[in-house]
């Protein structure tokens, strides 16, 4: 059988893992400036904890575990009923009680409610995991991906929306990507489900907009109509996604829409402040208001973002908002919470596709000390100094003809070749080759960390 990995996954060599750890220093590095503290959950949650909180949409992309021992003749019975139950699109405990994590924002809800007690409020964290989603893969899009988290529970104050657009405006200035930070409110969105019908209409409002990118405007509208909703709603909702122009012309038609609804006057009042304050603080951010904006899951209340590569075709590189009680979810009311996500794997593509990463990005081994079949000891003995000094080497591992070990620091990048025979060892001595230039020189032993160094 030919080896292989499940469609949606992927193997990182060590090239691409130094890239993604740049990305990954970046953000960690970030976060902590702004105070956050890194948390980790389990790859798995019990499945309660995830089904009901991703919209009808979400809830279909869960990975879900199957329970152990259902291939026991006892239990046979009831599972293939149980089976019956899930293809009709509902759970069962008889067949799974566990489900792989679909983003880290639950999972943290889950957290808080458990240990609200012992957690300091405002409590900021920030977590990087990998998460899994039953999607159809396709450029940008995996099944198994990182998330890097930022998020505040215990506090309503808009000057966290505020720094969260500052820190993906920090973060992707240090990755020297172009991007531009999108937001909503979803205070408007409920507005203008009222405006259609009422707010039982939002869900279904939110996630037909959600998709505009993907599906275009004539397709929202069928699948508004598919919904439930009218004619005249449907050309309210078409009025609405329609309007575009810069932040002071999105504001102007917001309010001219929906500004007679007490939700609505408050979220485009959030908005400006946020617009205000960002651009006040970092000039050089593009932040712009995007109606069309809807992030189709059920807990978001007020503040929504997503960020957009310039110039790449690409879906979004991060997004978040404001849920101001998911850990009611949990039992555990009156914690409002806001965060952001960076989707590391989006972000190394555009990265990897501009070619912008950082040229010494790949820096590895610095020196390959050659085996000329003196005393391992010996050789052992001089990579241990050059490791005292941070410097990062390798033996090789056979004494074998010179050019075999050169050609081995050739596909390795490595940049210095050491050589300690017989005769260097006696003087205490060694010969080191810059193996970008060519050049090559006899040092003292005790000055080779310094050489190799400058």
């Amino acid at each position: 059988m030919k080896p292989s990995i499940p469609q949606g996954t992927r193997d990182f060599s060590s090239a691409i893992i130094k890239k993604r750890n740049y990305i990954f220093g970046t953000i960690r590095r970030v976060f902590e400036l702004y105070g956050f503290e890194p948390l980790e959950t389990p790859a798995m949650e019990n499945i309660e904890t995830l089904m009901g909180k991703y919209g009808e949409e979400g809830d279909k992309l869960i990975f879900k575990i199957l329970n152990n021992g259902l291939n026991h003749p006892e239990k046979q019975s009831a599972a293939l009923k149980d089976f019956e139950n899930v293809l009709q699109g509902k759970t069962s405990k008889g067949i799974s009680e566990r489900a792989l994590r679909y983003d880290l924002t639950i999972p943290f809800a889950r957290y808080v409610a458990m240990n609200q007690g012992q957690l300091t409020f405002p409590f900021k964290r920030y977590q990087m995991q990998p998460v899994w989603r039953a999607d159809r893969p396709q450029r940008g899009r995996y099944r198994e991906f990182y998330q890097c988290d930022a998020d505040i529970a215990g506090s309503s104050s808009l000057l966290h929306e505020i720094e969260l657009a500052l820190i993906y405006s920090a973060v992707f200035a240090e990755l020297k990507l172009p991007v531009e930070i999108h937001i909503n409110n979803r205070k408007i969105l409920q507005a203008l489900s009222e405006k259609c019908g009422g707010t039982s209409n939002m869900m279904n409002i939110t996630i037909a907009i959600d998709k505009l990118d993907k599906i275009g405007i004539e397709k929202v509208k069928q699948e508004l109509a598919e919904r439930g909703l009218n004619n005249s709603q449907i050309k309210t909702v078409e009025k609405y996604i329609s309007i575009e122009g810069d932040d002071d012309t999105c504001i102007a038609d917001l309010s001219s829409l929906l500004g007679d609804i007490a939700c609505a006057k408050e979220g485009i009042s959030e908005m400006v402040e946020m617009l205000r304050e960002v651009n006040r603080i970092m000039p050089s951010t593009k932040i712009r208001v995007n109606p069309s904006l809807a992030r189709g899951l059920n807990y978001y209340t007020g503040t929504i973002f997503e960020v957009k590569a310039i110039g790449v075709e690409m879906g979004s590189l991060g997004g978040g908002g404001r849920y101001d009680d998911l850990t009611g979810l949990f039992g555990v009311k009156g914690i409002a919470g806001v965060g952001i996500s960076f989707g590391v794997d989006r972000i190394y593509d555009v990265l990897e596709e501009l070619n912008a990463f950082p040229e010494n990005i790949q820096a590895g081994t610095t020196a390959l000390i050659f085996n000329t079949g003196i005393d391992k000891q010996y050789l052992i003995y001089a990579a241990t100094v050059l490791r005292n000094h941070q410097i990062a080497c390798e033996i090789f591992h056979e004494p074998v003809k010179f050019d075999k070990q050169f050609k081995y620091a050739d596909k390795k990048s490595i940049p210095f070749a050491i050589i300690i025979g017989e005769e260097e060892q006696a003087n205490k001595t060694a010969t080191v080759k810059n193996l970008k230039t060519g050049e090559q020189k006899a040092v003292p032993f005790s000055a080779l960390p310094t050489i190799i160094s400058a």
